[in-house]
């Protein structure tokens, strides 16, 4: 084939564009009618029985502050969402358990006992703290964005790598610890 006869072959093709195909999720899901399960076992996979079936699905907190129990969203793999389940209660205990695991390594949160020390350079924090896992070092760049209060005395801290940290009460925390988050704050 010369490059002129590939060229019209080509532009004879124009008629048979292709077309992508475009994935729509169903407007409202009866929860009674969904499946959580595993399969193979390293892969959570969402059915809607008589309809569709998901082969790799996430589960979120759609609000973690303010309802960390209720309210999970089933992300597809293009994180759109497939259904929100309001209460999580109204599913057997096999999805129930399957959703709390999931949640559970998704917000792993270490909750902060004590700070040894905080260090400031050019706009980042580095934290050596210990934890209820143990002692850790952290990095946290942009205070102003991954440092969140979430009430009176309780803060959030989000470290480089999407670690979360959790001082529950600063008042519970000893004077030296204190003065080392007030380096930060």
């Amino acid at each position: 084939m010369t490059p002129d006869t590939a060229k019209e072959s080509l532009n004879s093709m124009d008629g048979l564009a292709v077309t992508p195909i475009t994935v729509t999720h169903p407007e409202t899901v009866d929860i009674n009618k969904i499946r959580l399960f595993r399969e193979p076992a390293w892969q959570l996979r969402l059915t809607i029985e008589g309809d569709r079936s998901y082969t790799r699905v996430k589960v979120v907190r759609a609000a973690p502050l303010t309802h960390p129990d209720t309210h999970i969203s089933m992300l597809e793999a293009k994180d759109e969402e497939v259904c929100l389940i309001v209460d999580p209660t109204v599913l057997d205990d096999g999805m129930r358990a399957i959703i709390k695991e999931e949640l559970d390594r998704r917000y792993l949160t270490s909750l902060v006992q004590r700070v040894d020390s905080v260090r400031m350079e050019f706009g980042t924090s580095y934290w050596d703290v210990v934890t209820d896992r143990g002692p850790r070092e952290f990095v946290i760049q942009n205070v102003t964005e991954n440092l969140q209060w979430l009430g009176d005395f309780r803060l959030l801290l989000v470290d480089v790598d999407g670690n979360r940290f959790e001082i529950v009460n600063l008042t519970d925390l000893d004077k030296k610890s204190l003065s080392q988050i007030e380096l930060v704050i």
